[in-house]
């Protein structure tokens, strides 16, 4: 049983954020035949789905109809966004018990808006909040900030926002190789993280020893269907078959795979991305 999956419904988004690579795939929107043909194939191996990868899952043209299926077969969700379209689905998202968290990217606004009030976008997502804890206060936020190479002040803003409206004082003091959550209200947290280097197999070598979370913990699902162990893996590189072709269950129990998962349980890189991969060494004890 593995913790998520990933299931990339669209690879588009609505901005083009610092922090995101280009997608060099074939733009591609989801179906809601190919959705649910592999949500039904990742029912009983997962514990909830993420409809994110690449993409922006607010953006998807039939978002509302990719929820109902989610109720329909009472899969778990975990939502990441960059909020900008919060407002036309609010309602929506308040009203299903279906998402167990939604994860916001806050540095997405500033990076694509610099010029803009924050509080143009910053009061929906609070206003949200608040809603939440009354509706659906099982419901968890996470506010992300993940910028922490970044100059402190750079998210003073942000805090000073979050401290007026909620009537809290946030703790500065953050220690993202430690604590990474910090709950400040209710189920509302902030998020905190390093920004990191996107796997490529034109990084240099980092070593043949290391361990992952990947197909032991998760698996990444693309919009065209193929199946990738690592959540980083933007353009499917590890590709260990395509879900509309052949089942996941399959796929999972391949050679390949097999050989990545054992490999990982101990202590060994077996495929060259992953021995280029810088983001592997946070795993290291």
């Amino acid at each position: 049983m593995l913790d998520r999956i990933y299931i990339e419904i669209s690879n588009l988004c609505n901005v083009q954020c610092s922090f995101c690579p280009v997608v060099e795939m074939d733009k591609k929107i989801m179906s809601l035949e190919e959705f649910e043909n592999i949500l039904i194939q990742a029912n009983p191996l997962t514990k909830e789905v993420c409809l994110h990868l690449m993409g922006e899952p607010l953006a998807h043209p039939q978002f509302k109809e990719i929820l109902k299926l989610c109720e329909k077969h009472k899969t778990l969700v975990q939502l990441t966004t960059n909020g900008l379209l919060l407002e036309k689905y609010k309602d929506l998202l308040l009203d299903t018990k279906i998402i167990r968290q939604i994860n916001f990217s806050l540095q997405a606004f500033k990076d694509n808006f610099p010029n803009r009030p924050l509080d143009s976008y910053l009061l929906p997502l609070l206003r949200f909040a608040k809603e939440a804890s009354v509706i659906r206060e099982e419901l968890y936020l996470n506010f992300r900030l993940w910028n922490q190479e970044s100059q402190d002040s750079d998210n003073e803003e942000i805090y000073q926002y979050i401290e007026k409206y909620l009537s809290i004082n946030i703790n500065r003091n953050i220690e993202v190789g430690a604590i990474k959550s910090k709950r400040i209200w209710n189920r509302l947290y902030l998020h905190f993280d390093s920004r990191f280097e996107w796997p490529s197999l034109d990084l240099p070598v980092q070593g043949e020893a290391g361990r992952c979370h990947g197909l032991l913990k998760h698996v990444a699902i693309h919009s065209n269907g193929d199946v990738s162990p690592c959540c980083l893996d933007k353009e499917a590189i590890i590709n260990l078959g395509n879900s509309h072709k052949t089942p996941l269950s399959t796929i999972l129990d391949s050679e390949r795979a097999v050989k990545m998962r054992e490999g990982f349980q101990n202590n060994k890189l077996c495929e060259e991305l992953c021995q280029k991969c810088s983001y592997i060494n946070r795993f290291k004890k």
